[in-house]
This record gives structure tokens, C-alpha cells and sequence, in this order.
């Protein structure tokens, strides 16, 4: 068979192409591995009291409706925080939602609320007050007016089933970087702050306090202070503890919890001090909820 320059040109081209479109399918397979994955939103709890419950299809839900698909499209905030109203004649409902200081104005932050904006009227379907939390987020809405007033209960306890070694200078240490974080936090324009701080030559204590950014210092100081004074009765010795309140929480682990590039500079310690890694699920424990 004789081939004329034309044709194979042709072929010439044509075998270029296929190489070149492998490649390029190669390389978009290394790529879409490379890229990080956005992780679900970790669910920690949800609280909607059935004493006050609205009508599907009424009013309300129609305000509703509106008042998450406004919080849902502000979820981008650099301040992670956002509150917003709808009302009409008798039917008014309040929201907002906080990020967690550190993943604020991320994706993280964007695909926490948009889960808990999603879940939360398959948890509540019918209620008028509704708080549901995660690890990166919470949301709330009710019926009531509830801005800018420290609101302290419900309480959530969470703690870590490990014990401190020597719980005495655990606590000792705990509760002078609580006592730090509070103080920074109701100071901090974004109302967050993150301590790190040296038990021993091996272990560190992250602490953690926020509160919601439309109080005042006065008030995000006494709600994180509340909060900081149930840690003993969850969490005593305890290598990881939280307190959750609708207003504010705390928390504290012995591994860096939290983003550190986007915290408080940590306390210097004697030595390297190698992180331990987060403790597996079945360690960490809902001790209870208080109403």
C-alpha cells in the first residue's frame, strides 16, 4: 500500500492527538486525586423543644424557608457569623449561625452550614426553637427575639473517656489557659481565642473558648466563664472536654484541635512536643444534656 505525503501527514497528526488527549486524561486523573476533599460536617447534637411547634405549610415555615436560604447564602462571611430576621404579622423568626473562629470564611465553615441548614428541619421538622450543633458550626433559630442576650441553656457536656496522668497539675494548667482564653475572647473583635499551654515535657493543652459575635464583652466574659465553671463536673482529669451553650462554648483537648495558624501564639515549651493524635471516636462521650 503507498501512502501519499497527504494521508500520511494525516495519520501523522492523528496518532499526536490520541497521545496528547491520554496525557491530558492522565493528567486530570493525578489532578482530581490531588485535590483535597471536602469532609462532611461532624454532628454533634440538636436541641428543639416541642412546646412550640408551627403548622407545615403556614406562614411560618414560609418565613422560615426565607430566613435559611438568607444564612445559607451569607455562609461565605470571612467573620464565619451572620444573624438575620424575617418577619411578617405574628410570624417572625430569628436565625444565625457561627463558625468556628479558626475555619471562618472557609470551606469548611460554607459546607457545615450549608449541612446543618439542611439538616436541621429533618431533625425539627416542626418546631419553632431549634439549636443544632457541629464540630466546625452551629445554627440557630426561633421564634423569640434572641439576639444579643447570653442564652446559657441547654448545656451539652462532652469529655474524652482517657484520664490525666497527674490530674492535679492537668487541672492547674486547664484552668489558667481557660482563664486566658475567656479574657481574650470577650476582648477579641470576632469574640474567639485558643490557648496552648505546657503540662509536661510531652504533653500540651489546647483550650478553646468563642462566643456569639453579636455580644457584648460583658457578656460573652460571663457566659464562657459559666461554661468554664461546669468543667469539672463533665470533665474532671479528664484529656478532652466540652461545654456547649447556645451563646458560647469551650473546649480543650491534649492534640492541636484546631487551625494554629489562625490562633493565639502558643506558650513556648521545653523541647519538641509532638501533637497526639485525636482520640478515636469511641473514647469521647456525650455525658449529658441539661435543659
Amino acid at each position: 500500500m503507498i501512502l501519499n505525503t497527504k494521508t500520511y501527514d494525516f495519520m501523522i497528526s492523528h496518532q499526536k492527538m490520541k497521545n496528547m488527549t491520554t496525557l491530558l486524561l492522565i493528567f486530570s486523573v493525578f489532578t482530581l486525586l490531588s485535590l483535597p476533599t471536602i469532609t462532611e460536617a461532624d454532628y454533634l447534637v440538636h436541641y428543639c423543644p416541642n412546646t412550640t411547634t408551627f403548622t407545615p405549610n403556614s406562614t411560618f415555615q414560609s418565613n422560615l424557608n426565607r430566613l435559611l436560604s438568607t444564612l445559607s447564602s451569607n455562609a461565605n462571611r470571612s467573620t464565619g457569623f451572620y444573624n438575620a430576621t424575617v418577619q411578617t404579622t405574628n410570624n417572625a423568626v430569628y436565625g444565625l449561625f457561627l463558625c468556628r473562629g479558626d475555619v471562618a470564611g472557609t470551606q469548611a465553615c460554607e459546607t457545615c452550614v450549608a449541612t446543618a441548614i439542611s439538616e436541621a428541619p429533618q431533625r425539627c421538622p416542626v418546631e419553632k426553637q431549634v439549636v443544632i450543633g457541629y464540630d466546625d458550626c452551629m445554627l440557630r433559630y426561633s421564634n423569640e427575639l434572641f439576639f444579643s442576650t447570653a442564652t446559657e441553656s441547654p448545656r451539652l457536656y462532652m469529655s474524652n473517656n482517657k484520664n490525666a496522668t497527674d490530674p492535679t497539675r492537668f487541672n492547674q494548667v486547664l484552668a489558667a489557659s481557660m482563664n486566658e482564653v475567656a479574657t481574650e475572647a470577650a476582648n477579641d473583635a470576632d469574640k474567639f481565642a485558643t490557648n496552648q499551654a505546657n503540662v509536661s515535657g510531652l504533653i500540651s493543652v489546647y483550650s478553646l473558648g468563642q462566643c456569639t459575635q453579636d455580644l457584648s464583652e460583658a457578656d460573652c466574659n460571663r457566659c464562657l466563664r459559666l461554661a468554664i465553671a461546669q468543667l469539672p463536673n463533665c470533665c474532671n482529669g479528664k484529656l478532652g472536654g466540652r461545654v456547649l451553650f447556645p451563646s458560647c462554648h469551650v473546649r480543650y483537648e491534649v492534640y492541636p484541635f484546631y487551625a494554629q495558624n489562625s490562633t493565639s501564639a502558643p506558650e513556648p515549651a521545653p523541647g519538641p512536643l509532638p501533637p497526639l493524635p485525636p482520640p478515636p471516636k469511641g473514647e469521647v462521650t456525650i455525658s449529658s444534656i441539661q435543659i
